[in-house]
């Protein structure tokens, strides 16, 4: 080839079946080691971080738990879980939601630590972090009764790609305009097997079937049960 000459190499990679390929080796090694992984998704303000400490606080000790906080900015959510379990805050500087990148960076502090649920508190957005597959086992969505009733059908890809939906701060449904068998229809309608679980974090209302959903999640992908917790347990209240 001579000095003037110009030489094109054309390198074809599919970038999104690596990151198919990388979120499926980190969702083995959390299976690997009995850690159920669970992806939060929801708007800002849905109470993602309120019921992850009332979780934490329902369970006490029975089940270990832990959470990566995603946010733009601050530390803030992160500092309001530590006295209820172990959390690391991600933050991304910007970016609309989490990278796979990002959680096994916040993972690697936590190698040695025995967890039976770690939580993955997404960016509150609920467009960019649907399309992001971050190794986990289970992904659900939050919608509080204050953003109206209307969000499945007009953000639909969250719920389609969402296992459970928590319809959040029913304690104010007297005062809202909020239907939640009208919501609930909607996400069925775009994913028939979306399990529905309507809550109350703040009262207790409901918390007891969430946990009971996310130890089912748990037998079912990771097969085993927490070494805390009893046949027959649910509550530790």
């Amino acid at each position: 080839m001579t000095s003037n000459e110009t030489r094109v190499i054309t390198i074809e990679r599919d970038v999104t079946a690596t990151a198919r390929m990388d979120a499926a080796r980190f969702r083995e090694t959390m299976t690997a080691r009995g850690t159920l992984v669970v992806n939060l998704l929801s708007s800002p303000g849905s109470g993602k971080t309120t019921l992850l400490a009332e979780t934490a606080r329902f369970w006490g000790d029975q089940i270990r738990c832990g959470v990566l906080v995603g946010d733009i900015a601050t530390d803030r959510d992160a500092q309001r879980l530590a006295p209820w379990l172990p959390a690391i805050q991600l933050t991304t500087g910007g970016a609309c939601h989490l990278s796979l990148a990002l959680v096994q960076q916040g993972w690697q502090q936590w190698e040695e630590l025995p967890l039976d649920i770690l939580f993955i508190e997404n960016v509150g957005n609920l467009v960019c972090p649907s399309s992001h597959d971050l190794g986990e086992h289970v992904r659900v969505v939050l919608l509080a009764t204050t953003e109206g009733d209307d969000k499945p059908a007009k953000y639909p890809k969250a719920f389609r790609t969402s296992d459970g939906l928590l319809i959040t701060k029913t304690d104010l449904l007297p005062y809202l305009p909020f239907d939640v068998d009208v919501a609930a229809q909607d996400a069925r309608e775009i994913r028939p097997d979306i399990e529905v679980i309507a809550l109350s974090a703040l009262q207790g209302q409901g918390l007891a079937q969430w946990c009971q959903f996310l130890q089912e999640q748990r037998r079912r992908h990771v097969g085993r049960r927490p070494a805390n917790e009893s046949a027959d347990s649910t509550v530790n209240r």
